[in-house]
């Protein structure tokens, strides 16, 4: 079945699953658009910018396209993006649909928290997809590879806001019409927008990752069930916490450690000790030590906040910052690649109504009042679940778990009878309040873009 093209459930703005991007629209003024940095965003800026009908460079400093070896989450905001852009079959065919999340005690395995996610189509439009990160920078570079240029083992040593240009390590200097950094937390684009490094602080914790190979889970009777209902798994401890579910046809299963930092380092690709990884978890309950047991290698990163940005934009407005160059997620939301792929479906909509050079900064700034404040939000969202999983044990993680009982009770309850009534909002477990995953997985990026346009930016524009 084709799934690129099967939900046509049309929100308030017309905008459905079926459209096709911008409904056709392209510029009437084409850019030449030179992006920095070739991950997620990059790759989606490069589609939905080319989409819109603009010439696109992208520099990467790599000499070769790939990913680090461990599972994401594509949410309802983001998979209804990719079944419109015409991903949707790629995307049902590498994925896991998760029916449900499960927080669970450290110790004892004890449920004290559930939400089903079986209904995650029917409630925001989109399903909720557990895969491995390649499969996804894979689908993203198969969307952008026919409206750009790809420029590997170009690294980008300067960028010139006024020209606007960039200077190559090896001397070349290209120029463009307009810049975006998509060059991901260590920015350097982000410098030259700011005059500065958003500075970068310590959270206290690092994370493992780790992917073992489902049938290890299969084969054993008290980890079967792990693989033969596809849920995500947290437990929760103090200053820690575990989370696992499958990815590939659940034929892997992904496994996320956070834990107190012990002076790791700010890298994706830094490799840890799988028996320090299991050492550090040595009290959880037998089902972790047996999943622990099955890992050879680990993948082990520091974990550093920042502040939201005061602007985006630099002041010649043609330089503007995309996904973690501007605003970079801790994982505790599972928000990270989505915030960027959103940037990104807003920027491209935007900048398909370009008619004019003078219309750009418009364009760009309304760009960064629809992204900055929602990317603040999600920003501060995931440090609070940050705060709930790493309770120490004690009056605060009773009160949280029992909360979350009572929310898991109510939940079985309405699944055992197909109800689809509200759930509460407040929830400890933010995972299963209403009202915050409206606001997260219901937002539809090309809508947020149509409604600034109709309310008043059309008129915004047209005046420059």
């Amino acid at each position: 079945m084709d799934t690129s093209h099967t939900d046509s459930a049309v929100n308030v703005e017309g905008v459905s699953e079926h459209t096709p991007p911008y409904d056709g629209r392209k510029t009437e003024h084409p850019l030449h658009i030179l992006i920095i940095g070739c991950g997620m965003g990059g790759l989606a800026a490069a589609h939905c910018l080319g989409k819109a009908g603009h010439k696109i460079t992208l520099f990467e400093a790599a000499s070769a396209i790939g990913e680090v070896g461990a599972g994401i989450q594509v949410t309802p905001n983001v998979s209804r993006l990719l079944r419109r852009w015409g991903a949707g079959d790629a995307l049902e065919a590498v994925g896991v649909r998760p029916e449900a999340i499960v927080l669970r005690r450290y110790a004892t395995g004890e449920r004290v928290g559930y939400t089903r996610w079986s209904d995650m189509e029917d409630k925001y439009g989109a399903p909720y997809y557990h895969v491995h990160r390649a499969d996804l920078h894979k689908m993203l570079f198969d969307l952008a590879a026919p409206y750009m240029t790809l420029r590997l083992k170009a690294t980008v040593v300067s960028v010139d806001p006024d020209a606007p240009s960039i200077t190559l390590a090896s001397g070349e200097v290209v120029h463009g019409d307009l810049i975006v950094g998509a060059d991901g937390v260590k920015s350097l684009t982000q410098r030259v927008v700011l005059g500065h490094t958003n500075t970068a602080e310590p959270t206290g914790d690092a994370a493992y990752r780790a992917i073992i190979p489902s049938s290890l889970l299969a084969s054993d009777p008290e980890l079967k069930e792990l693989v033969d209902t596809p849920e995500m798994t947290g437990w929760m401890g103090p200053e820690r916490h575990v989370m696992g579910y499958n990815i590939r046809g659940k034929q892997e299963y992904n496994l996320v450690l956070l834990h107190p930092d012990d002076d790791s380092v700010e890298s994706w690709s830094a490799e840890g000790s799988a028996d320090k990884m299991r050492a550090d978890f040595a009290d959880y309950e037998p089902r972790v030590q047996k999943i622990l047991s099955f890992v050879t290698s680990t993948l082990k990163w520091r974990l550093m906040d920042r502040k939201p940005l005061q602007t985006w934009i630099h002041p010649s407005y043609r330089v503007v910052l995309l996904g973690d160059a501007c605003h970079p997620m801790l994982p505790y939301r599972a928000q990270g690649a989505a915030m960027a792929i959103e940037d990104a479906a807003v920027l491209g909509n935007l900048l398909s109504r370009l008619t004019s050079p003078t219309q750009l900064k418009p364009l760009l700034q309304a760009y960064e009042d629809l992204r900055l404040p929602r990317t603040a939000e999600t920003q501060r969202q995931s440090r609070l679940n940050q705060k709930i999983f790493h309770l120490p044990d004690g009056p605060e993680q009773e009160q949280r778990d029992a909360d979350m009982r009572r929310a898991a009770e109510a939940e079985l309850k309405r699944a055992a009878h197909e109800q689809r009534e509200h759930r509460e909002a407040g929830n400890a477990n933010q995972w299963a309040d209403e009202d915050k995953n409206v606001a997260q997985f219901g937002y539809d990026a090309d809508e947020a873009a149509e409604r600034w346009w109709k309310e008043g930016g059309e008129k915004l524009t047209n005046a420059v």
